[in-house]
């Protein structure tokens, strides 16, 4: 992905939207401007925003996010688009009326062919349906074309459907729908070490921004990336019952690896759900559950795509 803006001669073709998660249905809508870019000689540009739309049209409305704003850069820039401009979302752009936004995308970034999703709505209430944005193409000189959406398990996929799927549990549902694991990513800070003194030294993730969408609490396993490093490994989400502790903590096991990783950003991946919290009699009683707990990680990440260490 390139940061470089297109010129008023070659022009532009972009899609707009939040692309919150950028699942395989955004993915289809990356690559279809991609390649119509490639045959025009233009540049593809997606212009999305920050904050999500509903955080200030309506924010009781506002979804949790499946992709805080540093992450969608991280995965958008291994997409297929060459630009991504990050509009700052404002109660003065979402009075724009469709015809008024449609302008502003020609005076800023040369449109000549837009490109949406069946269920677009562009502007003020989202009334710029594809038949307004098409009767303005005509009046503008622009182009527009919709991208149908693309099914997995005989449903169009979403993000509403994938945040439905992560709050549920279904990670495996949620990755087929993303074309990915579902991760996060975040700082390692200090943990209270309490995991070296039963024999499973952890690494401690910031919890994230509150908007983030977190599946719910328990043990998993997970597959955690860094600047030179992979790992798989299991991961207590929650509180620390048999500690006394009703923080909630993200504190991660890696197998076979030991790296001082405190202050890096890391990228967890969450794989697969091997059971809830629970509170233990004693420390050695939760640590014959970690040994379980282990071997079942080894298993499931054994079981699922991508190296769980090198």
């Amino acid at each position: 992905m390139s940061g470089l803006l297109p010129d008023a001669d070659s022009g532009s073709v972009i899609t707009v939207g939040t692309f919150d998660g950028v699942h395989l249905g955004h993915h289809r809508v990356l690559e279809e401007i991609d390649d119509r870019a490639r045959r025009s000689g233009r540049r593809s540009l997606l212009v999305t925003f920050e904050p999500h739309p509903l955080e200030i049209v309506n924010p009781p409305a506002a979804p949790p996010l499946l992709t805080l704003a540093h992450e969608r850069r991280e995965v958008l820039a291994q997409s297929e688009v060459q630009a991504v401009v990050f509009m700052p979302f404002t109660r003065e752009l979402s009075q724009l009326s469709a015809e008024e936004f449609v302008r502003l995308l020609m005076r800023r970034y040369h449109l000549r062919e837009l490109v949406i999703g069946s269920d677009h709505g562009m502007g003020r209430g989202r009334a710029g349906d594809v038949n307004v944005l098409r009767t303005l193409g005509r009046k503008l000189d622009f182009s527009v074309d919709v991208v149908k959406a693309v099914s997995v398990d005989g449903r169009s996929v979403s993000s509403s459907l994938i945040r439905r799927a992560v709050a549920g549990g279904d990670l495996e549902r949620a990755a087929r729908f993303l074309g990915r694991p579902y991760s996060l990513t975040a700082p390692v800070v200090p943990g209270a070490g309490r995991g070296r003194t039963i024999g499973y030294r952890t690494i401690n993730l910031e919890l994230p921004d509150h908007r983030k969408l977190l599946p719910p609490d328990g043990v998993y396993a997970v597959r955690v990336e860094w600047a030179g490093g992979i790992s798989g490994g299991m991961m207590h989400q929650g509180p620390r019952p048999t500690f006394g502790d009703a923080r909630r903590s993200l504190e991660v096991h890696l197998f076979d690896h030991e790296p001082d990783l405190y202050g890096q950003l890391v990228k967890l991946c969450w794989v697969a759900r091997l059971r809830d919290v629970r509170a233990f009699p004693t420390p050695d009683a939760l640590k014959r559950q970690l040994d379980h707990d282990f071997a079942a990680a080894r298993a499931a990440l054994t079981g699922s795509a991508g190296p769980t260490s090198h």
